[in-house]
């Protein structure tokens, strides 16, 4: 069950997201470390477990929630969701102890991965006169498998001045270190996302910002890094024949 978030929270939710995409095994602060960043959910698998670790001095409290996660218009939003579940969503963990927090996924997904996120967020104590408590807020995709096989098929173009990934596939994919050049070598600045993910059946586009960039001036040379294996392609610009 979905339910759009009114465009204040919604808003915020997002900017939670962009907060924070980490690609290591935990996230680390100088007080708390949390793991995994990334929850996969195997065909079938309805739990998993997330841990928090308190290495400070003090009691820590927080708040967890969860979104459902789509790439709509080319934007990233997060909405309300029953489907995944988290508990507890509000605790309090001592100091130099840890905490487990427990992710329900009440309805599997079907013929395409489904994709969540979580929000944790550390709730700070007011700060005395004179100081500033800075929160840590911390966004964790999950991917939840359907029971046939998927995977991810991503189709590259250029329109106008975007380079526009199409996933027609049923997974996610991950991309990274993106560069365009021209037959000449010159490479082309690319505005930088802060989300790796191209999700399933979703559009990215990332904007050249490269000054005076003609759309149809020449081939391009896409290379980048994917978790299916490196891309290396040329890209055909739309009034130029092959």
């Amino acid at each position: 069950m979905r339910r759009r978030l009114p465009d204040g929270l919604r808003s915020a939710a997002t900017a939670a997201f962009m907060a924070l995409t980490a690609a290591t095994a935990q996230a680390q602060t100088a007080g708390l470390t949390i793991y995994p960043v990334t929850i996969d959910l195997a065909p079938g698998q309805k739990a998993a477990a997330l841990t928090i670790q308190n290495h400070t001095d003090t009691d820590t409290t927080f708040q967890i929630r969860a979104f459902s996660w789509v790439q709509a218009n080319g934007s990233e939003q997060l909405l309300p969701t029953d489907t995944l579940m988290v508990s507890p969503p509000l605790g309090t963990i001592a100091a130099g102890t840890s905490q487990v927090v427990r992710l329900v996924l009440r309805e599997p997904a079907r013929d395409r991965e489904a994709t969540y996120r979580i929000l944790f967020d550390e709730i700070l104590a007011q700060p005395r006169p004179g100081t500033v408590n800075f929160a840590l807020r911390l966004s964790i995709p999950v991917f939840a498998l359907p029971p046939t096989r998927v995977s991810p098929h991503l189709q590259w173009s250029i329109e106008h001045s975007y380079l526009v990934a199409v996933n027609n596939g049923g997974s996610h994919e991950t991309v990274r270190d993106i560069s365009l050049s021209t037959p000449a070598g010159r490479m082309l600045q690319l505005e930088r996302n802060a989300s790796p993910y191209v999700l399933a059946g979703a559009i990215r586009r990332w904007q050249i910002l490269t000054p005076n960039f003609s759309p149809g001036s020449a081939t391009l040379r896409l290379k980048a890094n994917a978790d299916n294996g490196a891309i290396n392609q040329p890209l055909i610009l739309p009034n130029v024949q092959p």
